[in-house]
């Protein structure tokens, strides 16, 4: 479940909370803990399911070798029973949800289950990654209108480059490792380029949010709003080393700040709007 490592939680969760900052939250604020309980459960038990997939693979890598079902210390049918335990979490989630937004929710469920084959079949997993781990941004503006709307949609795509982004930063911690077993990557595709392909990334996510807010407040100082997260991406990219995997970790963990930084920027619009 990864409990110790709680940065998968929040980045699955900031799409969720932007969307509903966004759309103005009307009096729902209780949907900001909901959504956060919703992506402790989806992220836990993706990481469950992740590991059932790749337990082969992770006997092959040093970094995950000693994973509980790659060690054999759980069987898998012990996982089985802890996702089904989760994913009943999730479905009391899903009951606080008005019905649009509970069948864009349950939508994810197969592009979710796809996610652990890509990184044998395309040499750009993350993009996949981008699809389901933004999914939120989907959600939580129907959660809130009861209807979906545009500035969800380019929120969403916003933030699939984003977790691009972040996930090559991610990505050149394994690079050797996963050249020995044959596991493909952004980071690996690029290469010597993974500081400018994450460059690019993080400035076409700046323009799916930017499309969004300006949906929602078609004003020049409504993009203000982005500046901060906007130099902090900038110095992750500037930053970013293709060789030093331990600076690579912690720009990744660092867009748990990203995430709150874009909160507060969504809800200074959104809420401005709503008032």
């Amino acid at each position: 479940m990864r409990v110790d490592r709680p940065i998968g939680t929040w980045l699955l969760y900031w799409p969720c909370a932007w969307s509903v900052a966004l759309a103005g939250v009307w009096g729902r604020w209780s949907l900001f803990a909901w959504f956060l309980l919703g992506a402790f459960a989806m992220r836990s038990a993706g990481c469950v399911y992740n590991d059932l997939v790749d337990r082969d693979l992770d006997r092959q890598v040093a970094r995950t070798r000693l994973r509980p079902l790659a060690s054999g210390r759980v069987r898998p049918r012990a996982a089985w029973a802890l996702i089904a335990l989760l994913c009943a979490v999730g479905l009391l989630v899903l009951l606080q949800l008005p019905p649009i937004a509970q069948l864009i929710a349950v939508a994810s469920i197969l592009p979710v289950l796809a996610y652990p084959f890509m990184k044998r079949i395309t040499w750009w997993p993350q993009a996949w990654l981008g699809l389901v781990f933004s999914w939120g941004a989907l959600v939580g503006w129907p959660a809130v209108t009861g209807t979906f709307a545009a500035p969800a949609l380019w929120l969403w795509l916003g933030s699939i480059f984003w977790v691009i982004g972040y996930d090559t930063l991610y990505a050149i911690q394994d690079k050797e490792d996963d050249a020995l077993v044959g596991v493909r990557s952004s980071a690996r595709a690029l290469g010597r380029r993974a500081a400018l392909g994450i460059g690019l990334c993080y400035a076409l996510a700046l323009v799916g949010w930017s499309v969004a807010l300006w949906q929602v407040r078609p004003e020049p100082l409504a993009l203000i709003a982005l500046l901060p997260a906007a130099l902090h991406l900038a110095g992750q990219a500037l930053r970013a080393d293709p060789d030093d995997g331990e600076l690579a970790l912690r720009l990744f963990r660092s867009n748990r700040f990203t995430g709150l930084l874009l909160l507060l920027g969504f809800a200074a619009v959104g809420l401005s709007v709503a008032s």
